[in-house]
């Protein structure tokens, strides 16, 4: 998407130019997404939420997995790995009906992975900005669940989507309708939409599959995510 700055604004951004400000701007070791905060079996998620797993460099994020010491609840083995919330924060900052969010990330390659930016805020207001599987490496999962007649789509493209690509990924939370962008392109609209009162906390993050729906690691070596940006535009009309 091509921002009209006559009609969008930027209003927040993290540009991971500096170290994380763990607990001002994100948190790293829970969510209410997840059932016991720092982890969520029930989703077929290996995930065991640690916020070293994220670090900073060359103004990139990098999120970083790898086996835990540690056993879930279906006696599956964990994996510690990374997550960046805006809930629980100092700032709270969370995105709301018409604001427009994009971010550049870097698709992985390892078995397992599942990366993804989306929204969460008192059980729900979920919609998923993508969802990325290495075992579809040309597809994107594009999601809104944010009301009863949830949406979604498989969106596929050998020449934008692939293991260990940049891309870049945008999400305008319209009232009426959730438009997609791939690479500044309009790729899918829902024509259901947030709702005119919708807003929700960001959240990004590497999970691993446990197998259910996508094969989970097939060995221990690292499994890593990168993000070079992530920026929030707001409709101008409604600051």
């Amino acid at each position: 998407m091509t921002i009209d700055t006559a009609t969008f604004a930027p209003i927040w951004s993290e540009e991971f130019d500096a170290p994380i400000e763990w607990g001002a701007t994100w948190v790293g070791d829970r969510t209410s997404a997840y059932r016991y905060c720092d982890h969520n079996p029930d989703d077929d998620k290996l995930d065991w939420l640690d916020p070293g797993c994220v670090t900073v460099s060359d103004g990139v994020a990098t999120f970083t997995a790898t086996p835990a010491d540690r056993t879930l609840e279906n006696g599956l083995r964990a994996w510690r790995t990374g997550l960046l919330t805006t809930e629980y924060s100092a700032e709270g900052f969370r995105v709301r009906t018409g604001d427009h969010v994009e971010t550049r990330v870097e698709l992985p390659s390892g078995t397992g992975a599942w990366p993804a930016l989306w929204t969460w805020r008192d059980g729900g207001n979920e919609v998923d900005s993508f969802e990325y599987h290495p075992d579809n490496p040309a597809l994107l999962e594009l999601s809104n669940h944010a009301n009863r007649a949830s949406t979604s789509t498989y969106w596929s493209d050998a020449d934008a989507i692939a293991q260990d690509r940049w891309v870049t990924v945008g999400t305008t939370y319209g009232a009426g309708s959730v438009d997609w962008y791939v690479n500044g392109e309009c790729v899918f609209s829902d024509g259901t939409g947030v709702g005119s009162d919708w807003s929700a906390y960001l959240v990004l993050n590497l999970s691993l599959s446990a197998g259910r729906w996508h094969p989970a690691p097939c060995d221990p070596a690292p499994i890593t995510f990168a993000v070079d940006y992530l920026r929030v535009y707001r409709e101008a009309a409604r600051w």
